[in-house]
């Protein structure tokens, strides 16, 4: 059983900072990716930021130079520096990762439970 647990949410004044984290754990092989999606009230669930267990790292156009995705491999974690935040940060966080349960099989995807993040003065 794989278990994603994040922690970090919260409310916070337009261009403050968060710093959200998400530990994988349970029966784990080997994690290729991780990231962080969103998903607004009314909106459809959007790409934040990911990396890889290389250390690729990709960002939404409209988090560029604002957020900071960065992993611990050897802790299962993927940690979301967000600064500058404004209200259209507003979402629930959630945290996934592409990894596998044993050496040869497929790589599935797993997600967190989610994190509210508002941005409100």
């Amino acid at each position: 059983q794989v278990q994603l647990v994040e922690s970090g949410g919260g409310l916070v004044q337009p261009g403050g900072s968060l710093r959200l984290s998400c530990q994988a754990s349970g029966s784990i092989f080997s994690i290729n990716v991780m990231g962080w999606h969103r998903q607004a009230p009314g909106k459809q669930r959007e790409l934040v930021a990911t990396k890889t267990s290389g250390g690729t790292a990709n960002y939404a156009d409209s988090v560029k130079g604002r957020f900071t995705i960065s992993r611990d491999n050897a802790k299962n974690t993927v940690y979301l520096q967000m600064n500058s935040l404004r209200p259209e940060d507003t979402a629930v966080y959630y945290c996934y990762a592409d990894l596998r349960l044993r050496p040869g099989v497929l790589t599935s995807d797993y997600w967190g439970q989610g994190t509210q993040v508002t941005v409100s003065s």
